[in-house]
């Protein structure tokens, strides 16, 4: 069994692991990438990067690797009630970034990203699927992994592992990390689509808040989108596979979405739901191992965080090691930063959910008083989702947010 030593082992070639091992490999490091996949799939998960991601693409120098990969840009924000649109605003001249919505088929996203770490100087083996990890409970300056290659068992060491891994990351389990998990929140089906009657421009959203349902609709490349039915916990169910994609509809159509806009629209693609409850470490980094993405924390994608946070952390971690020649100052250094903007995005999902999903006599009372104040003076609705986190929210913005100032 041959022992191969790296800088930086990564675990996980999608989107988020691919980002991190081409902008460390650009910065002169040792790294390699252990993708178990040989070919992406589609599958159902966020492919919208809000405009505070696109400029961490941007600074990271992967933003034009996007759009080669197909990425449409989406300049607009639609909001509407029933087939009425209530909103229609232009991001890039509405927010200090001056950036727009980037929307792409998730494959094309990876195997892009995943050549662009190559071209950079990165190892990949896909068809690599890591078993296990050992830190030497932090004895030792290297951090091992053992992964199955093309039929071989493989040993490598590295500076630093990097669980890259997902919401269920088998790195973030071997290295011992303590996860927390919130209580259940919304569901969320997402579905890919093709022959639907709407603008490619824009992003639409319609809500129907007394009944917990929430619909985006986010335009792909070639006539293609992808849309998601957000449905608060006591209010939807789980829709998988074709037999549901009537309900999906019906589901739709109950949030506010014209009959028209579906009539002709066909799957593309699987139809799964998944958990909008959150889970997380404290800390990102510990013994030579650092989570980023969804294996540190994945946020509830009702409100379309994931990816731009995760390219935050390529962006944060990727800066942090090669600012540090000490690589545990780096990865505490990059633990410490994404424990506050990870928190500030927590907040105000929580703060969302529970003023737009929540269902029941309630609900709509602290909506009837909620939803006024915010149309009164917008500061009091954090722009956070769009512009991105900025510093910690306190409890006087808290009783701002639910209008008990």
């Amino acid at each position: 069994m041959a022992v191969t030593n790296y800088d930086l082992l990564i675990v996980g070639g999608g989107i988020v692991g691919a980002s991190l091992a081409g902008a460390v490999a650009r910065n002169g490091a040792r790294v390699l990438v252990l993708e178990s996949e040989s070919r992406f799939r589609d599958r159902v998960r966020g492919e919208a990067i809000m405009p505070w991601g696109v400029a961490e693409a941007r600074a990271l120098g992967i933003y034009e690797v996007l759009v080669s990969a197909g990425a449409v840009p989406i300049t607009y924000w639609d909001s509407y009630q029933g087939a009425d649109r209530t909103g229609h605003r232009n991001l890039v001249n509405t927010t200090p970034l001056k950036e727009h919505i980037l929307a792409c088929y998730h494959p094309y996203m990876q195997e892009s990203l995943l050549q662009w770490a190559q071209d950079g100087g990165a190892s990949v083996w896909r068809g690599a699927r890591a078993r296990s990890l050992d830190t030497g409970d932090g004895n030792r300056e290297k951090v091992t992994v053992v992964a199955d290659v093309e039929g071989r068992s493989e040993s490598m060491s590295a500076r630093m592992v990097v669980g890259a891994d997902g919401r269920g990351s088998a790195v973030r389990s071997w290295a011992g990390f303590q996860v927390n998990k919130d209580p259940d929140r919304n569901l969320v089906a997402g579905l890919l689509l093709e022959n639907v009657d709407l603008s490619e421009d824009a992003a639409h959203a319609w809500l129907q808040a007394d009944l917990g349902y929430f619909v985006f609709h986010w335009p792909q490349a070639n006539g293609m989108a992808r849309a998601y039915l957000c449905t608060s916990p006591g209010s939807g169910s789980r829709l998988s596979g074709a037999g549901d994609f009537p309900r999906f509809i019906e589901g739709c159509a109950a949030a506010g979405v014209p009959a028209g806009v579906y009539s002709q629209a066909k799957a593309a693609g699987p139809l799964a739901t998944f958990d909008g409850a959150g889970t997380w470490v404290e800390n990102a980094y510990q013994q030579g191992v650092a989570l980023i993405g969804d294996a540190a924390s994945n946020s509830d994608p009702t409100w379309g965080q994931g990816l731009a946070m995760a390219l935050r952390d390529v962006r944060v971690l990727s800066q942090a090691l090669a600012d540090h020649e000490d690589w545990a100052a780096a990865g505490n250094s990059y633990s410490e930063k994404r424990s506050q903007y990870r928190d500030v995005i927590r907040t105000v999902e929580d703060w969302q959910s529970t003023v737009l999903m929540n269902t029941g006599p309630q609900a709509g009372a602290l909506r009837e008083k909620v939803l006024p104040s915010w149309s009164a003076d917008r500061s009091r609705h954090p722009d956070t989702f769009i512009a991105g986190p900025g510093p910690a929210l306190d409890e006087a913005a808290r009783r701002r947010f639910f209008g008990e100032d």
